[in-house]
């Protein structure tokens, strides 16, 4: 595929015979409007020059006159605070999932032209690091505090109940939203948050830690690990939208990009001297990998030659664009990757497949993110607007096993298994809205060249270094350069204040504020070898750890490999240590724990220094343990009777009752209207495992899925239609047991009368879906059956009075219900 030219603009063409707006024909000259908007992006912003210290600042005295009347008064408007002069305009761009030798920017194989575009106007930075992994990454870089300090040592769904790791990010280290708005901004938030708590995260509330409540005016996005690009579990504000229903071409990178762009202009088109903060953080390039089919189709043989040879290309292009020393050496494939020589000719047909869908997932956004950088420019902002495009929150995910994978939750949480023929059958399904699909573990390698590891190997540089370029046309003058200084994502918010004039309050809103972590980037900005201020980091995940000082790295070696999640949790102190002078070896090739003892037991006394100031200990290496739901609080913890009315949907499935492993009983109180009803009463879960009580031609139908293969989809039907009236229709699934997932047999009843009865060979033992959720009364996400999908969301069209829960108690043994943690905890790590 040819690279189109960085410059060139990357929206569509307008549609053949479209009128379009002629400036010369509305106003006779064809600079007006250009010099009208670049006069109003230039308007000045006038402000106190210092930035209070107590946000938001205490009402100030009434400095006017009252007197009996108006007559003998004098009025005195409070001033409200302003932007300080000159202050940019912010675009935060955050990727999902995308390795440091992903991007052709970075001399990758993936055509990322906008991506580029900003590196010819800017800075590229090659030495700039992320947590490894996705929450944590999130939580640090809108607080400029270390993940620890901000209680996100994991991802939320992890959380324990210590200070670095509860999840709870702490109002003492307010976010750059709350900051920023406080000081005459306007603020917003685009895409994917997951630093949410997870048993906040239902409409339930509360709310605090959600992007509004974080500062973020307005947020229009999901709360999850991933999303389904075409049904995505959207929020606007608190709101739950569905805008995908009823647009058979939506998919999430266009609508992002759309509801940002109309979000900018209006902001500029009502107050044009006041900047604003718009962080765009997509769902791409996490799982499921999905993209249109013809940007699929751009990458069509461009990855035949497998992932060790695109390792070694990448690594030649990195040499030749100078994105790496000229002596980098490439790491080593781990010994229990398979060499893709020793793959089967239909393996290779398949996985070469698997990698160009993402690809085109990742040109995808780019062009999308390519469309608001349009818009920006043509409002006349570019000038004064400062862009920080971080591609990727972490390393490429090891997380969709060693063949991939159509349906990550089955495959990493519910035991179910896909053959090389069944993924062959879905190769041309692949990015599409019937595959919830992820890549070999091959590839995520492949996509961090020239290090070693992937995501969540905090440890090594495949999982925490990542591809890097700021654009600030009005004050970097460099464009086109590189800077090799160390830098890390708590960075991001200093430079933030640093270049708006902005001083980081004392108190927020009340909350006495924790010092930033971070440093300012601006120095880097004129002078390419400036000394390195960043000079002491910390990494630390699931046991992994490392200490950078001074150009040196110790690096724990991993004792866990990040597409294995259960069966081994390693003591933290079992862990051996390597050591890396990675002044002088870019990608940590060359370990040097045996000729520098020394070096190496000054770095890990440093971490502990660290570890010891940031919240990191106590360690804790493990998965499982931290999976099990019971150490966190819950709103559904001792309850097993529920009562829902029709209207409630969007509620997640760690907030609606626990249908796994027990048996349970569902019951609708309904009116069928004369001429019969349709639709469904209750659904949770959906085409890649769920269940579903329905209305098909008045007749009542539970629909069990246990996978999105065809042979694991059950159906218990009546057949006989419902008179009009009212009624009440009850499913009751009882659970064979011994074990977890076992089957069940549902019967199917209408007012107390048994209609239809049928047998589940195997239920969802784990985890029903990633992002799916509990509805009444409607269908917000995929359909369990695709025979009713055309109907989505297949609302029920008579009266739904109520619908009622009974859950039995399960009666797993400590063994089971300690595999039951394991399996969840590999469900869990899909949405990292």
């Amino acid at each position: 595929m040819t690279e189109e030219k960085s410059d060139k603009k990357s929206s569509a063409p307008s549609p053949v015979g479209k009128v379009e707006i002629s400036r010369r024909r509305l106003l006779g000259s064809t600079s007006v409007i250009a010099a009208s908007a670049a006069a109003a992006a230039a308007l000045p912003r006038t402000a106190a020059s210092q930035t209070p210290s107590v946000l938001p600042p205490p009402q100030p005295p009434f400095q006017g006159k009252i007197g009996r009347t108006v007559k003998d008064s004098t009025p005195d408007f409070p001033k409200s605070i302003e932007a300080p002069a000159g202050a940019p305009n912010v675009l935060l761009i955050l990727t999902d999932d995308v390795g440091f030798g992903a991007t052709s920017t970075f001399g990758g194989p993936i055509q990322t032209p906008n991506f580029q575009r900003l590196a010819d106007s800017g800075l590229r930075y090659n030495m700039y690091h992320t947590t490894a992994l996705c929450s944590p990454t999130r939580a640090a870089l809108i607080t400029g505090r270390n993940h620890h300090s901000v209680a996100s040592g994991v991802i939320t769904e992890f959380a324990t109940g210590f200070p670095g790791y509860n999840s709870l990010v702490p109002p003492s280290a307010g976010s750059v939203g709350a900051v920023l708005r406080e000081n005459g901004f306007n603020t917003s938030w685009f895409g994917k948050m997951h630093n949410v708590p997870d048993w906040m995260s239902s409409q339930a509330g509360p709310f605090d830690l959600w992007p509004n409540g974080l500062g973020f005016e307005y947020f229009y996005g999901f709360l999850g690990g991933d999303s389904d690009q075409w049904h995505p579990a959207l929020f606007e504000n608190t709101k739950p939208i569905e805008p995908y229903f009823g647009n058979p071409n939506y998919i999430l990178d266009v609508d992002l990009a759309d509801k940002a762009i109309a979000w900018m202009r209006m902001q500029h088109a009502l107050a044009p001297n006041k900047p604003w903060l718009l962080y765009y953080a997509t769902g791409t390039a996490h799982a499921p990998h999905h993209a249109p089919k013809d940007w699929i189709a751009k990458y069509k043989g461009q990855f035949d030659q497998g992932w060790d040879k695109v390792r070694e290309e990448t690594l030649a292009r990195q040499i030749k664009l100078g994105v790496v020393p000229p002596n980098t050496k490439l790491t080593k494939r781990p010994e229990l990757l398979p060499a893709w020589d020793s793959l089967s000719a239909d393996q290779k047909r398949l996985f070469a497949r698997m990698m160009e869908v993402y690809a085109g997932a990742l040109s995808h956004a780019d062009y999308n993110i390519g469309r608001l950088l349009d818009a920006v420019e043509q409002s006349g902002q570019m000038d004064n607007t400062l862009v920080i495009f971080m591609m990727g929150d972490n390393g490429a995910s090891a997380e969709g096993t060693l063949q991939g994978t159509t349906n990550e939750v089955g495959t990493a949480a519910n035991g179910v298994k896909e053959s090389i023929p069944f993924l062959l059958s879905m190769i041309d399904e692949l990015g599409g809205p019937r595959t919830y699909n992820h890549y070999p573990v091959g590839w995520a390698h492949a996509m961090d060249s020239p290090m070693q590891w992937t995501k969540q190997v905090a440890s090594h540089f495949g999982g925490s270094r990542n591809g890097m370029v700021i654009s600030w046309p009005a004050r970097i003058k460099d464009k086109g350069g590189l800077r090799s200084q160390f830098c890390h994502v708590i960075d991001i918010v200093p430079t933030i204040y640093d270049a708006a004039k902005i001083t980081p309050p004392d108190v927020l809103n009340g909350e006495k504020q924790e010092p930033l972590d971070g440093v300012s980037l601006v120095y880097t900005f004129d002078d390419a070898n400036a000394p390195t201020r960043h000079g002491t980091q910390y990494f630390e995940l699931v046991g992994n750890r490392a200490m950078y000082k001074d150009g040196w790295m110790a690096s724990t070696t991993p004792l866990r490999l990040p597409w294995v999640t259960t069966g081994f949790e390693p003591n933290p102190d079992d862990f051996k240590w390597e050591l890396y002078n990675i002044s002088e070896d870019f990608s940590q090739a060359n370990n040097l724990a045996d000729k520098y003892p020394d070096k190496l037991k000054e770095l890990q006394d440093a971490f502990d220094v660290e570890a010891k100031k940031y919240n990191v200990y106590p360690l804790d290496s493990s998965f499982a343990s931290r999976a099990d739901p019971a150490i966190r609080p819950s709103l559904t913890r001792g309850r097993s009777e529920f009562i829902y009315f029709p209207g409630m949907i969007r509620i997640p499935e760690g907030s609606a009752p626990d249908f796994k492993n027990k048996s349970w009983t569902v019951a609708a109180e309904v009116t069928i209207p004369q001429g019969g009803a349709n639709g469904v009463l209750a659904t949770i879960g959906g085409r890649y495992g769920g269940w579903a009580l329905l209305m098909q031609d008045s007749k009542p139908l539970f629909a069990y899925a246990f996978s999105n293969q065809p042979d694991h989809k059950y159906r218990v039907d009546s057949n006989q239609p419902l008179a009009a009236g009212n009624h009440v229709i009850r499913v009751k699934l009882d659970y064979d047991g011994g074990g977890i997932g076992k089957a069940a047999t549902a019967t199917l009843l209408v007012d107390e009368r048994e209609v239809a009865q049928g047998r589940i060979p195997q239920t969802v033992g784990v985890r029903f879906s990633l992002d799916e959720t509990f509805d009444v009364g409607q269908d917000t996400g995929t359909p369990v059956l695709e025979e009713y999908e055309s109907k989505m969301p297949f609302a029920f069209t008579g009266t739904l009075t109520k619908l009622a829960v009974v859950l039995e108690p399960d009666k797993l043994s400590d063994d089971e219900r300690r595999r039951l943690h394991e399996e969840l905890a590999k469900a869990l790590e899909a949405v990292q």
